[in-house]
């Protein structure tokens, strides 16, 4: 069999078996629940989805996109294709950033692409739509090189951009990924990736600039969320090795030991090794490119580290500053430069080997070396497998919905009209039934309205202010003195259902402060009572036409290269 039909066999089959190494429990049965990775088993298309809450647009255009698939494909197995295609795909797309000629480079990126703690940690803190900007991100070089050098946006790029953009750090990344590698000395190249870039990142742009007004961040999330060290490693260097995640919860016990620093010391001995041969191969443009990139992430991540302070007055001063203030998140854009270059550095390193040995190197040891340039990763973080186990939080697990969820679902639906209010005002929980494990309240999003819930954040006992004014109402009606004075404040909030879990921290006291209305059978742990009177949360027509212009223009760069296709394949037909 020739190296190109083994390496087009062997890598899929490397990068599938990385993945499912990985995340091992979390593809069983349930779902996954983890800090930000919320997945009910059906989304609805709420206003916040869409953009027109009272919040600011955290989960646009991501929560819209999966309202609409989970009704074709159940949430749950939605998930996992989710979870378990952004590794295989970004492994695949890896080994296209290694030399060609080389199996072991190729296979030694998808290992490095997969299994280094920017992957981890966004795992565990739930972020999968940055995990799916980075799965399409090499993907996306390749594209934009092809758009620079031929002049014509190949099809498949459209599709890979709003793919990467589901949130609003994940575009732009991908915004600067396609600004730095797509763009030629032509300015209507350069306004045609402005467009493209601009469209992609349309729905959430448009939510932003309508909720301006709530857009400032409390200036000591900056602290909070900066790049962080890993045990004894500073923060600049763990992000040199894409670490540095500002929860301790995630972080893998390897990553606060010595492995940590052997691990970053052997990818910049393979970086230094493949430099030169890397930058020959890709050219100065490119290769330049990608340095930029680099400098581009991990200078705003050491930024973060570096002056919280100064970081968080930027955010208290500038509406949707805030978007940066998570430091170790933007080191995607360092992603491809490294593994390119350590996957060539692996092929400089086998080479000089072979120029060393006295004679044709003997096969076992041939193979030993490969293996160890290929594993290294998983052997340095080997406390992640199996569904990150050796991390503080416990891990990834999929888990079943208590059946009172879906009993409190029912009795929302049967309820007067109104958006739903959350108790306790927390924003995240750790549920027995979920092993513990914390996450951000998973309630409001299986009820099927819009609800309120507090989006105030608690971090090693610093308060982040939340931003939602729905919240702040809520909190002043509930402090009314008698049940029909708070009801009466809730309807005039648009408040029709109050659900309170009495499981979650302050849930009996939230429960014994009495709301007048009619209480909906529910089993013990979750309170449903309808609020009489209720009226409807009224938005503004010029934020639904503002919010349908930017959706309308997503919708025309998803659609317009199948719109095309379809057109040349029915003149074909005709001819």
């Amino acid at each position: 069999m020739d190296l190109g039909r083994r390496r087009g066999l062997v890598v899929p089959l490397w990068s599938v078996l990385l993945a499912v190494l990985l995340l091992g429990p979390a593809l069983g049965p349930g779902y996954v629940l983890s800090y930000d990775m919320v997945w009910v088993p059906d989304l609805a298309l709420r206003a916040d989805a869409l953009g027109t809450g009272s919040g600011l647009p955290r989960a646009v255009p991501s929560d819209a996109v999966v309202a609409v698939l989970d009704e074709v494909v159940p949430g749950m197995v939605l998930q996992k294709l989710v979870l378990l295609g952004s590794l295989v795909v970004g492994g695949l797309g890896a080994a296209r950033l290694a030399p060609r000629g080389s199996l072991v480079g190729a296979l030694a990126a998808v290992t490095l692409w997969q299994w280094n703690p920017l992957v981890v940690e966004r795992l565990g803190l739930g972020h999968w739509p940055v995990l799916l900007g980075y799965a399409a991100l090499p993907w996306l070089v390749g594209a934009a090189r092809r758009w620079r050098e031929e002049g014509r946006m190949p099809g498949v790029l459209p599709v890979l951009v709003v793919v990467a953009s589901l949130s609003a750090s994940a575009g732009l990344a991908t915004a600067a990924v396609l600004l730095v590698l797509a763009n030629r000395k032509d300015p209507a190249q350069v306004a045609r990736v402005a467009a493209v870039a601009l469209l992609a990142n349309a729905p959430w742009l448009v939510a932003g600039l309508l909720h301006a007004g709530a857009a400032l961040g409390d200036p000591a999330g900056a602290a909070v969320f900066a790049l962080a060290d890993e045990g004894a490693l500073p923060g600049p260097l763990a992000a040199l090795g894409l670490g540095g995640a500002w929860n301790s919860e995630v972080l893998p016990g390897s990553r606060a030991g010595v492995a940590a620093w052997l691990s970053t010391g052997v990818l910049v001995l393979l970086v230094a090794a493949g430099w030169r041969g890397w930058w020959r191969r890709l050219g100065t443009r490119e290769a330049g490119g990608l340095l930029v990139l680099w400098w581009l992430g991990w200078g705003t991540a050491v930024l973060t580290w570096a002056a919280p302070a100064a970081v968080g007055a930027v955010t208290a001063a500038v509406p949707g500053a805030g978007v940066v203030r998570d430091g170790a998140r933007i080191l995607v854009l360092c992603a491809p430069l490294l593994v390119g270059a350590a996957s060539q550095g692996v092929v400089e390193a086998r080479a000089r080997v072979a120029r060393a040995w006295p004679g044709p190197v003997p096969a076992v040891p041939r193979l030993l070396l490969a293996g160890v340039l290929v594993v290294w990763p998983v052997t340095l973080m080997p406390d992640v497998a199996w569904g990150l186990g050796g991390t503080p939080g416990g891990g990834l697990r999929a888990v079943s919905y208590p059946p009172s969820y879906e009993q409190a679902r029912e009795a929302v639906e049967s309820a007067a009209p109104g958006d739903v209010l959350v108790l306790p005002l927390s924003s995240f929980r750790a549920p027995a039934w979920n092993g513990g494990r914390t996450v951000l309240d998973p309630l409001g999003r299986y009820l099927g309205r819009d609800h309120v819930a507090s989006d105030e954040l608690v971090v090693s006992g610093t308060v982040v202010a939340g931003e939602d004014p729905r919240v702040q109402e809520a909190r002043a009606a509930l402090a009314q003195p008698d049940p029909q004075g708070r009801a009466a404040a809730l309807a005039r909030a648009g408040i029709g259902v109050v659900v309170v879990d009495r499981s979650a921290p302050g849930g009996e006291e939230a429960g014994a402060v009495e709301v007048a209305g009619r209480r909906l059978p529910v089993a013990d742990d979750l309170v449903v009572v309808e609020v009489p009177g209720a009226v409807a949360r009224q938005v503004p027509r010029a934020w639904v036409v503002a919010t349908a212009a930017g959706w309308g223009g997503w919708l025309v760069l998803l659609l317009g290269p199948l719109l095309r296709a379809g057109q040349r394949m029915s003149h074909r037909r005709q001819q």
